[in-house]
């Protein structure tokens, strides 16, 4: 039989809250829309095309849309997990990916990149990585170069760390 661990037991705590909270909302939701009469809570579907889709005051002053409070496929998925992902996760006893979440693989002059806050940088794909063809597991992917990257003697926090460290 099969060791659970720690992150599978909280991913199916989360998920049967979420059904449950699910099915409580869409009951509310029906008895808003009868109630509402002709006015409907769900947005059109061109919503995005017809207008500039800024509808939040943050959205405004930023510029742009916010991409992840509306589209459940921008959070990661855990069942997509690299092998050090999970092995990262789990040796720092962390239960999610939370300050990862906004992290994904983009492009740097051509090149496949992820973006490092710290150095305010791109930190490039090794050559003869081969991408996956899912955005999710290329997120992944970016996750772990980013992470590896930061553990890394060549990343430039490290010099900094040397020249002003007091101890």
């Amino acid at each position: 039989m099969a060791k659970i661990t720690e992150l599978q037991k909280y991913a199916r705590a989360k998920k049967a809250k979420q059904t449950k909270t699910a099915a409580k909302s869409n009951d509310s939701k029906a008895a808003a829309a009868r109630n509402a009469g002709a006015k409907s809570a769900a947005r059109d579907i061109d919503h995005f095309i017809k207008t500039a889709g800024l509808d939040s005051q943050r959205e405004k002053e930023i510029g742009q849309h916010i991409g992840y409070r509306y589209d459940v496929n921008l959070v990661p998925d855990y069942r997509r997990l690299t092998p050090f992902l999970r092995k990262y996760m789990e040796t720092m006893q962390w239960q999610d990916l939370n300050w990862l979440e906004d992290v994904h693989l983009g492009y740097e002059e051509g090149r496949a990149a992820v973006f490092d806050r710290n150095v305010n940088g791109w930190v490039t794909v090794p050559e003869g990585v081969k991408l996956p063809d899912n955005q999710q597991d290329r997120d992944m992917l970016a996750r772990e170069l980013l992470i590896k990257f930061q553990m890394s003697s060549r990343h430039p926090l490290v010099d900094l760390h040397k020249a002003y460290r007091k101890f």
